[in-house]
């Protein structure tokens, strides 16, 4: 839910998350269901490889809100630390 965002560690934004993901620091990743498929399936395919949590929920403007920012997110994920 994306209540977990207002909660923990997090980083918002596509660069923002590979990097995590690369860096094996994410443990969820949270997609906008209205987000442009360019730039969410690669980090869905990503999270496939790293076996990282993924969940499509909400939009774009739900996820920005959640993550305490004005503008809606296309990606966040929660991350270690």
């Amino acid at each position: 839910m994306l209540t977990e965002l207002t909660q923990g560690t997090k980083v918002v934004g596509a660069k923002q998350v590979k990097r995590a993901l690369e860096a094996g620091t994410a443990r969820k990743v949270f997609l906008a269901r209205d987000a442009d498929p360019r730039i969410t399936d690669p980090i869905a395919a990503l999270c496939a490889d790293r076996g990282v949590e993924q969940e499509c929920e909400g939009s774009m403007k739900e996820l920005g809100r959640a993550c305490g920012i004005a503008v809606g997110a296309t990606v966040a994920a929660l991350v270690e630390g």
